[in-house]
């Protein structure tokens, strides 16, 4: 594995790659890997020549008083871990590499971002969407690999992809478990013993969403059952619990071909989000329970 940390050194490097007609997949995160980071690296393998992953905390989606210096870093194990899943090139650069200036320009997400993480994160996304779009530009990915974990984030870039036509293909990898249901997540280590013990209440919580939405339950009906189930089994505090279509994120109808029960919950020191994307005829996208 190479580690690069200039732009015009990785730029180089993967056209000397695609001169040699190499496929590249790639894998955009923000560092601090685990399971769910690895099943994007295995599922990009699969399909490339050469997988490409950044690791960059990107200081554009973090909004007034959140996270960013307590975000989980760990550069040293992160690289361990990208080399033995097979990366062939991880990129790692600093911020001053990625945003050496600010000429002001904006990219704005639309609908999208108004609902869900996003009415509570104004410019989150458009973090995402500055970052992703860099990203996109320096690496020239043919296929980019995402969590489904993140089910705004996935929905806003793949429609941003298609109405841009950004030349990559945006793959979706189901979401990657604990064996009691937990979603990995960088910010699982911020949970107290308690509260790692009652957080697969949240999965289960959607599951059973999941059946009273497939019972024909109203969706109103099916938010408020979420949201008990969470709150009368753990100390958490339920930020949002939303049943919508998708990739749209719009209210729901039944002419949606797709639908996502989601929430984000907050307990005292992390904040978590899980989601089930099902088809309007039932099925469900099976998450990687890890082995």
């Amino acid at each position: 594995m190479k580690t690069i940390r200039l732009i015009s050194e990785l730029q180089e490097l993967i056209d000397r790659n695609k001169r040699n007609h190499q496929t590249v997949g790639f894998v955009p995160t923000m560092g601090f890997l685990h399971a769910g980071h690895l099943s994007l690296v295995e599922q990009a393998r699969k399909e490339n020549d050469i997988v490409v992953m950044s690791i960059f905390v990107n200081p554009a989606q973090f909004g007034p008083g959140e996270d960013f210096e307590a975000y989980p870093r760990d550069e040293a194990y992160d690289s361990k871990l990208a080399s033995e899943a097979g990366v062939d090139i991880l990129f790692m650069p600093n911020r001053d590499e990625m945003y050496p200036h600010d000429g002001g320009i904006q990219i704005l997400p639309g609908s999208q971002a108004t609902s869900l993480c996003g009415a509570k994160r104004p410019g989150h996304f458009d973090g995402v969407l500055k970052v992703v779009l860099k990203l996109f530009n320096i690496v020239d990915p043919d296929s980019s690999y995402f969590g489904m974990k993140d089910a705004q984030q996935l929905a806003i870039i793949e429609t941003f992809v298609r109405d841009f036509n950004l030349r990559t293909k945006i793959k979706r990898v189901p979401t990657v478990r604990e064996k009691d249901g937990l979603a990995k997540s960088s910010r699982n280590v911020n949970l107290s013993g308690e509260e790692r013990l009652v957080a697969p209440v949240i999965h289960q919580a959607l599951e059973n969403g999941k059946v009273l939405f497939d019972q024909g339950v109203s969706v109103r009906k099916v938010e408020k059952e979420v949201a008990e189930q969470i709150t009368n089994n753990s100390s958490a505090q339920i930020d949002y619990v939303s049943l919508l279509a998708y990739p749209s994120l719009l209210p729901y109808t039944p002419e949606a071909e797709e639908a996502i029960i989601a929430c984000a919950v907050k307990f005292e020191k992390t904040r978590l989000i899980d989601n089930i994307i099902m088809s309007t005829k039932g099925e469900e996208y099976v998450s990687n329970d890890d082995e």
